[in-house]
C-alpha cells in the first residue's frame, strides 16, 4: 500500500462520515414532521456503507489494493412509528392518534458523536499522510 492509497482510504472515510452526519442532521430536523411529500410521517433514514477497492496493487505484489468505504445506500428505518394521542392535530386519525416519526433524539445524538469522532480520526490520518509526503519531498529536495 502506497501513501497515496492511504490518503484515498482516509478520504473515502471522510466522505462516508460526512454523509452519515448529513443524514443524522436531516433526521434530527424532522423529529416532529408528521406529513411528508411521500405521505405519512418522516421515517428515520440510515446510511448503509460498503467496502470497495481503492487504488491498484503493485505488479507482482499480490493482493488487490486497499479497501476504502463508500455510501452504498440511504435506507428508511423499517421500525414501527409511535402514536401520540392528540385529537386537535390536523393529522390525527378518527381515534385522535397521530403517527409520529420513528426518530429517537438520544440515539441520533449518539450516532452523531460516533460519526464526528470517525470523521476526526480520518482527518488526522489524512493530515499525517500529507505530512509524510511533505517530509519525503523535503528530504529529496
Amino acid at each position: 500500500m502506497g501513501v497515496f492509497d492511504a490518503l484515498r482510504v482516509s478520504a473515502s472515510g471522510l466522505q462516508a462520515e460526512r454523509a452519515r452526519m448529513d443524514v443524522i442532521a436531516e433526521n434530527i430536523a424532522n423529529v416532529e414532521t408528521t406529513r411528508t411529500p411521500e405521505g405519512g410521517p418522516w421515517r428515520r433514514r440510515q446510511v448503509v456503507l460498503s467496502a470497495y477497492q481503492v487504488g491498484e496493487a503493485a505488479p507482482g505484489a499480490g493482493g488487490s489494493g486497499c479497501t476504502g468505504v463508500r455510501v452504498a445506500a440511504i435506507e428508511p428505518d423499517p421500525s414501527g412509528l409511535p402514536k401520540l394521542h392528540n385529537p386537535s392535530h390536523p393529522d390525527a386519525d378518527a381515534a385522535g392518534y397521530v403517527e409520529m416519526p420513528n426518530v429517537d433524539l438520544p440515539t441520533e445524538m449518539a450516532d452523531m458523536v460516533v460519526a464526528a469522532r470517525a470523521y476526526e480520526a480520518n482527518a488526522v490520518a489524512l493530515k499525517s499522510g500529507r505530512e509524510m509526503i511533505r517530509q519525503a519531498v523535503s528530504i529529496l529536495a
